[in-house]
Formats: C-alpha cells, sequence, structure tokens
C-alpha cells in the first residue's frame, strides 16, 4: 500500500509540476519525468556534505575578515565555532554548508551590532502534586499509586494498528495543495495608494494602449491614434537600436509602420514618407546586426563580425545620447533633425548591409566578402567620401591582417593552418618521394575561378606559395634560419598603417595594400631564397651537377663517350647482343669513374632487350639506338630543379649525338677497311666524293649542335642560375633552357620533318658503309683471295671461333671484311655503280630538303642557330 500511495504521489506531482495534460499521462516524456523523480526520492542518492571542506571555507572566511581588517567579526566568528564544537551532531556540516551558501558578501554586509548575545533560557519552574487536578483526573492521589492492569485496556494487535498507523502519517508526505493558475496580484500589493497620481501619469503615456489615443477624425476613428512627437521619436530610436516597438513591425526582412498612429501637426502623407525614410534605415540596420548575430567558420570573417559589432556599438550610443537630450528639460524634439543627423551616422552600415547582402547571395566564394570590403573603400576614395573610406578601410585591415595569420605561417613555417579552410595552399602529399617535393607535395587551391584567392592578392599569390616551399625545403635539409618560429613583423607593419606620420599615410588605399602585403612578403621571401639558394650551390651540389649532365648527356668529354661508343657499335657490326643493359652500364660505369665530377654509382643504363629477343634482327638503322637510355640519379634537392622531363629531354639529346657518332664511325671504319683491300684502277672520284660529303655534312651537323648550340645554351644558363632569386626561378630557366636546347638540336614537334630527314641522312651513311664493304667483298672474291681466312664471312668462321666479348682485340674485328648485316647486298638486280649514284642523288635532295626546311623555320621562329646550320650547309654548292 505504501508504494502504490507513494506512486499516486509521484504521479500527482509531475502532473502538477510539469502541467501534462490528461490525454498525455501515458506518454514517453512522462514516464521518463516519473523514472527521474523517483530517482531523486530514492534515499541514497545523495552525497554527504565534506565536513573538511567546510571546516576550511570557515577558516578561510575568518582570514578573509582580518585581512579586510574586521577583526570582530572574525572573533565573533570564532568564539560561535568554539561553542559549537560543545554541540557537535552528525547534520551540524550540512547546516554549516547551507548557511555558507546562503551568506551575501559577509564581510561587507555582516555588523556584530546584529548579533544579539545568547540568553540563557529561563528555569522551568518546580511542579508540585498539589498543582495538579486530582479531582476526577488521571492524577489523582487515590488512585495514583494502584497496579495498572494493561491487558484489560489494550492488546498487542491495537498497539500493533496505532503505531503502523502513527508510521504510516510519518513516512507519507501530505498531498501539496496546486496553486491556482493565471493569479494576478493585485496592484494594491506593490503600490502605496499614496502614490496613485504617479501611477496615473505613467499609464497616460503608455499611447500604445486603446484607452490613451485621442481620435483624430471622426471618419477613421476607429483606426487613428494621436501620438507627441516624442513618443514617435522615441520608437523611432527604439526600432533602429533594433528593439520591439509598438508603432514598428518586423514583416519579411522589412520594416513596416503601423499607419494607426498619427501626428495632430502633421498630415498623413508627410509623416508617411519621413517614417518610410527611418525604415530603409532601420531595416538595412537589422541586416547588420543579423550577420553580426551568426556563427562564423572563416578566422576573417569572424573578425569582420567583430568589427561590425564595434560600429553597431557606436551607432547605438549616438541613438542613446539623443534620447537622453530628448529628454533633458527645455529640449526640442524634431523628427526631421533626427533623419538628418541618422543618415550621415550610418552610411557606413548601409554600405556595409548591401556588401553583406552581395556575399550572402554567393556563399561558395570564401574570399568575396573581402573583395567587396577592398572595392568599397576603392570607390569610397574615389568619391571623395574620406571619413566613411578611412572608417571601413580601418575594417578591411583588420580583416586583413586576421586573413594574412595564415599567410604568415605558411611563410615563415612553411606549415599549413588546419583550421583556415579558405587559405589557398593545400597539402597534397607529405610522405612521398623527396625528388618531388617542390611540385607534388603542395598545391595551390584556386577553387572555382580563383574563388580561394582575394582579386587584389593575384599578382603576389606564386610568391607567397614559392616562400612557403623555402621553408619546407630548408625544414627537410636541416637548414632552418633561427628565427623560424611566427614573428611579430606583421603586427609592426600593420600598426604603421595607423600612424599619421607614416610615409604610406599619402598613398591611395589600393597602393597601400599592396606596398603593405609587399613588404610582408618580401621580408620572408629574401630570407629563405637566400638560405636556400646557398644551401642548393655549397651543400647539395647543383652546378657539379650540372657538369655532370653535360659529360653524360651532352658530349663535352668525347674520349670517355669513345670509349663507350666504339664497344657498342663494334657489337652492332658483328651482329650480336649489343644492348645488354647490365653489361652497359657496367661499361659506362668503368668509363666515366675516372672522372671526379662524375659519381658512377649513381648511372644506370636502361635497355629494351630488342637485340637479344631477336639474335638476327638487323639493326643497320640508328634508330635502333633509342632502345637503350642513360639515368644519373641526382641528388633529391637537384632533382626538384631538374626534374624527370628534364632528364628524358637530356635523354634524346644524347640519342642524337649517338646517333651522328654511330654513322660517323661506320663510315671512318669503312675507309679504313678500303685501304687494306686491293683496287682496281677504275676512277672512283663519285665514291670518294660521295664519302667526302657524308663526312663534311656529318662533322658540320655535330659540330654545331655541340661548339655552338650547347656550349652557347650551357654558359646562359649558368649565368642565369647564379642570378635566380628563388628555386621557382631556377627551375624556369632550366625548363627555358631545355626547350632551347631542344629547339636548336632539331628535337621539339614542330621541327620533326627536318629531324626525320636527318635520320634518313645517318642511315644512308651506314649504308654507305655496309655497300662499300660488299662492294670490297665482292671484289676480293673476283680476285681469288677468299682463301685468306681474313675474308672468310664471320658468319662462315662464327662455329669455328670463340665469340668475342667488349672488351676483345680492335685489331683483328678490323680485319673482318664483312659481318652478317652486309651479306644481305646483292648486285645482281642493281649494281654497284647505279646503287652509288642512286645514293647521292638521295643525299642532295635530302640535304636540299633540310636546308631550305630550316631557313623557313628560321623565318617563322626567328632562332638564328638555324639560319647558321642552313648557310653552312649550303657550303657545298659553292
Amino acid at each position: 500500500m505504501a508504494l502504490a500511495a507513494l506512486s499516486s504521489l509521484t504521479d500527482e506531482l509531475i502532473t502538477t509540476i510539469a502541467r501534462i495534460p490528461a490525454d498525455q499521462k501515458d506518454s514517453t516524456r512522462v514516464v521518463h519525468l516519473k523514472r527521474r523523480v523517483e530517482g531523486a526520492l530514492r534515499p541514497g542518492v545523495h552525497g554527504l556534505t565534506d565536513q573538511f571542506a567546510v571546516t576550511r571555507q570557515l577558516n578561510g572566511l575568518q582570514e578573509k575578515f582580518q585581512v579586510v581588517n574586521r577583526d570582530d567579526l572574525a572573533e565573533a566568528l570564532h568564539g560561535r565555532l568554539l561553542e559549537l564544537e560543545d554541540h557537535r551532531k552528525p547534520w551540524s556540516p550540512e547546516i554549516l554548508s547551507l548557511f555558507l551558501q546562503l551568506s551575501d558578501r559577509p564581510a561587507l554586509l555582516s555588523r556584530v551590532d546584529n548579533l544579539s548575545e545568547p540568553t540563557q533560557a529561563p528555569a522551568p519552574e518546580s511542579l508540585a502534586w498539589s498543582d495538579l487536578k486530582t479531582l476526577g483526573g488521571p492524577f489523582s492521589e487515590e488512585d495514583i499509586w494502584e497496579k495498572v492492569d494493561f491487558a484489560a485496556d489494550s492488546s498487542d494487535e491495537e498497539f500493533a494498528s496505532v503505531s503502523s498507523i502513527a508510521s504510516h502519517h510519518r513516512t507519507i508526505p501530505r498531498t501539496p495543495e496546486i496553486p491556482e493558475e493565471d493569479y494576478i496580484i493585485p496592484d494594491e500589493v506593490f503600490v502605496p495608494g499614496e502614490d496613485r497620481e504617479l501611477i496615473t501619469s505613467i499609464e497616460k503615456v503608455q499611447f500604445w494602449k486603446p484607452e490613451n489615443h485621442a481620435l483624430v477624425t471622426r471618419r477613421i476613428e476607429d483606426a487613428s491614434r494621436a501620438i507627441t512627437e516624442l513618443q514617435l521619436a522615441r520608437e523611432v530610436i527604439f526600432m533602429l537600436q533594433g528593439l520591439p516597438t509598438s508603432i514598428f513591425w518586423h514583416l519579411d526582412g522589412e520594416i513596416v509602420v503601423d499607419r494607426r498612429y498619427t501626428l495632430a501637426h502633421s498630415s498623413t502623407e508627410a509623416l508617411s514618407s519621413l517614417l518610410h525614410g527611418f525604415t530603409q534605415i532601420g531595416s538595412k540596420l537589422d541586416t547588420v546586426r543579423k550577420f553580426a548575430g551568426l556563427p562564423q567558420t572563416i578566422p576573417y570573417m569572424q573578425t569582420f563580425s567583430r568589427g561590425l559589432e564595434g560600429l553597431l556599438l557606436e551607432f547605438d550610443g549616438f541613438l542613446s545620447r539623443t534620447q537622453c537630450q530628448y529628454l533633458s528639460p527645455g529640449s526640442t524634439v524634431s523628427l526631421l533633425q533626427l533623419l538628418h543627423d541618422t543618415r550621415p551616422r550610418s552610411h557606413h552600415l548601409l554600405l556595409l548591409a548591401e556588401l553583406i547582402l552581395k556575399a550572402s547571395q554567393n556563399d561558395s566564394q570564401p574570399m568575396l566578402c573581402l573583395d567587396l570590403l577592398f572595392d568599397t573603400v576603392c570607390t569610397l576614395e574615389a568619391l571623395g567620401d574620406e571619413s566613411t573610406s578611412k572608417m571601413l578601410a580601418t575594417l578591411f585591415f583588420s580583416c586583413f591582417k586576421t586573413y594574412t595569420r595564415s599567410i604568415q605561417l605558411w611563410m615563415e613555417t612553411g606549415q599549413v593552418d588546419p583550421l583556415d579552410s579558405a587559405f589557398f595552399v593545400r597539402v597534397n602529399s607529405t610522405n612521398g618521394e623527396l625528388r618531388t617535393l617542390w611540385h607534388d607535395w603542395y598545391v595551390l587551391d584556386e577553387g572555382f575561378q580563383r574563388q580561394n584567392i582575394p582579386n587584389f592578392l593575384e599578382p603576389a599569390v606564386n610568391k607567397v606559395f614559392t616562400t612557403g616551399k623555402n621553408m619546407v625545403f630548408l625544414r627537410h635539409l636541416n637548414a632552418l634560419p633561427e628565427d623560424s618560429e611566427p614573428s611579430e613583423q606583421s603586427d609592426a607593419i600593420f600598426n604603421d598603417l595607423k600612424s599619421s606620420n607614416s610615409s604610406l599615410s599619402c598613398l591611395p588605399f589600393s597602393a597601400l595594400v599592396d606596398s603593405t602585403f609587399d613588404k610582408l612578403v618580401n621580408a620572408n621571401h629574401s630570407v629563405s631564397a637566400g638560405i636556400l639558394r646557398s644551401e642548393l650551390d655549397e651543400q647539395c651540389g647543383l652546378w657539379g651537377s650540372l657538369d655532370a649532365l653535360e659529360l653524360v648527356y651532352l658530349g663535352k668529354d668525347l674520349s670517355i663517350l669513345g670509349t663507350i661508343d666504339s664497344k657498342i657499335f663494334e657489337l652492332m657490326d658483328r651482329g650480336r647482343a649489343w644492348d645488354d643493359k647490365f653489361l652497359l652500364t657496367e661499361s659506362a660505369r668503368t668509363a666515366f669513374s675516372v672522372l671526379p665530377e662524375i659519381d658512377p654509382s649513381r648511372l644506370v643504363v636502361r635497355s629494351e632487350g630488342s637485340s637479344q629477343r631477336d639474335p638476327q634482327n638487323q639493326n643497320r638503322s640508328v634508330r635502333s639506338l633509342e632502345s637503350i637510355s642513360i639515368d644519373y640519379v641526382l641528388p633529391w634537392p637537384v632533382a626538384n630543379i631538374i626534374t624527370g622531363d628534364a632528364i628524358h629531354s637530356f635523354q634524346r639529346i644524347a640519342t642524337f649525338l649517338m646517333q651522328i657518332r654511330r654513322a660517323k664511325y661506320a663510315l671512318v671504319r669503312q675507309r679504313i677497311r678500303d685501304a687494306r683491300i686491293p683496287k682496281d684502277d677504275t676512277d672512283h672520284r663519285l665514291v670518294h666524293g660521295l664519302h667526302h660529303y657524308l663526312l663534311w655534312f656529318l662533322d658540320i651537323l655535330y659540330s654545331h649542335l655541340t661548339y655552338l648550340v650547347i656550349s652557347t645554351a650551357n654558359e646562359s644558363l649558368r649565368s642565369t642560375l647564379s642570378h635566380a632569386k628563388d628555386v621557382d626561378a631556377m627551375i624556369a630557366a632550366h625548363q627555358s633552357y631545355l626547350s632551347s636546347l631542344e629547339d636548336q638540336c632539331l628535337l621539339s614537334k614542330n621541327l620533326s620533318p627536318i629531324h626525320e630527314v636527318i635520320i634518313n641522312i645517318l642511315d644512308l651513311c651506314i649504308y654507305f658503309a655496309d655497300l662499300q664493304a660488299a662492294h670490297a667483298f665482292e671484289l676480293a672474291a673476283l680476285e681469288g683471295v677468299m682463301s685468306d681466312s681474313r675474308f672468310i664471312p664471320s658468319s662462315s668462321r662464327r662455329h669455328s671461333e670463340p665469340v668475342d666479348e667488349l672488351d676483345s682485340d680492335s685489331d683483328n674485328n678490323e680485319d673482318d671484311l664483312d659481318h652478317e648485316q652486309t651479306m644481305t647486298i646483292s648486285f645482281r638486280e642493281s649494281p654497284y655503280e647505279l646503287r652509288v649514284r642512286n645514293l647521292k642523288g638521295q643525299f642532295d635532295h635530302l640535304v636540299g630538303f633540310v636546308g631550305d626546311g630550316l631557313k623557313g623555320v628560321a623565318r617563322a621562329e626567328g632562332l638564328p642557330s638555324w639560319n647558321i646550320l642552313a648557310e653552312r650547309l649550303e657550303w657545298r654548292k659553292s
């Protein structure tokens, strides 16, 4: 029964306090509230008060009394605490804690005089038996000493019943009375009757009450209410401050006027026009107030919102001062004067309201608000509104200073602020290869239509990006400057803008912003770029790497390249597998090991292995050399400047130079053979002339590429790199150098027809050498010298002699008159003399095409090296 009663009381408590309707007593909310109430009423859920904490608070309170020179209070409190110790109870800490929580500034408000001395309770008077009623009472002397028969008066069951009833009344609380709803407290409780006149005067000025307005005309007596100009002015001020009013209503983002209110001394049209001017201002001010209250995630927008709050606070102060002036005795209230004073005071806020509306229409552009603020200040300055432009310029520089925090962090430490979602630098990869650090680790996030970059900062964005990458580069080189932590330099620059004596104060606003940002960028860029340049020059081996590239790819030392070429070309002539990458790598490392500029371990020769897959493949064209390439692995700092694409361009140039050397090797080697073979007395002027022209063409072409084009380009590159200001300038200089080098070496796409013709001429050189070898073999066969083992074809001797390696005796190789590749030439269908004449005709035609093509592209592109080569090729005609 007790549990049921407690449950019913809990339900009644919840229904009364929470005002639960009768139809919702079984809802989820009621069940949840009941569970919480039962948990709160369950005994043992509340912890005991910490008696030691209470003791410390009381001791601290005594010390505070002594510190503030209230020794009397300290002594009084100390004496009463000692007295309380003699009457200590288990619940004493709870009582003392309650007193401490109820106390209100005891050191200031307490008085010892208010404490009354404890009085002794009067001693109880002694009671005599004679004072008791003895007649018929329970204490009569006749009956008091008689024995009591407990069994006759009551039983155990009755005693238990009485006890249970008493216990029931002690444990079950009485149901609280439900207070009446909508109880109105009478006015007499608060205001005495003698102030009735004051109350009446206050009630009369409450114009929004129907009983306090006068009818304007009988025709509109149900709609018009006449008020004073002071009352209307106060309503206007409240509306401009964003407070609720009775005359002005907020409807769909605009402010409308309640036309029931009129002025006795003004027409309805004039008053409506006047109030319309106020509502236009108030609507735009509400736009600013709402925007200032919105949460912002972009840092500079947070500063912008705080700046708006400051401008609104200043404007509200003006309105408050105006209101105080109206309330002063003898003041004149004029709505026209109020409108005249409000317009210039709110002009900057109205411009900001238009700016906010434009920015709100496109939320996807985080930099739009800053750009609009910049454009607004520039427009005001051009219009000559100096006061408003200076006010908004101050707001702009506050936002701009906040915006540059992320820029300064990037430029000074090379780190991207992860909380700034509007910053234009993004981390692309932090675990990539160091060789691509400069190009791939960070990207410039311009966004859609460069929406992440302010328009007025676009010229300097690349410089900011480069400065930050300089710091990232230096951090991985362990060469950061000592003061690499974010400095206070930007604060000094922006403080200089606020100084009236600053040399920048006479500049236009746009020039002032550019100058400020340039100072901020240049101060960091010059330091990081200078340190990185010295590291690349002194520690990373930039110039040594350039020397190595010239030696490996550009034919700077022909004595080293000749050793490698001769071994490759001999194997090609002998029809063996000449492009084994392991054998070529070992040969290249051995040859270049004598040069101090080159680290042989960085050399790797790569090959497609076409000759190994098809040993019988006839590699009589110089195009077969394109299947091999040499890689020189640069240090990772240098590899960020000379990229993989640059190495590929170097490899193309090296292959072209090797193809020229291959053609010349075949002609020179065949000339040596011709000197050892018996000749008839036939006139060989055509053959010797063609041999001379072929060698002349190869020499002209190779000397032009090496001594004129490559040498001049290398000198220009070193001069440009030595004067480059940063890594981006060095990369741009090297890319320009390679692009020019490819053009002048006839390897660009627009010069591919000329390059193809030159490759055909090189193939003609090899064909001419093979033609001479086949003709010499035919003459030797006719003269009966085939018995000499020197003139036995290698295809016949291959099974009887061991295969020579790359380091075999070159003298023995020179004695091999014919090879597997030359045995395919037959003079049955076309005689030797006809082949030579056809070859001569092809050579003349191809050389003429090269000369005319070079002149044509020289006229179109204007490179002088093409004209020089064309003129040198025309010397043969004279």
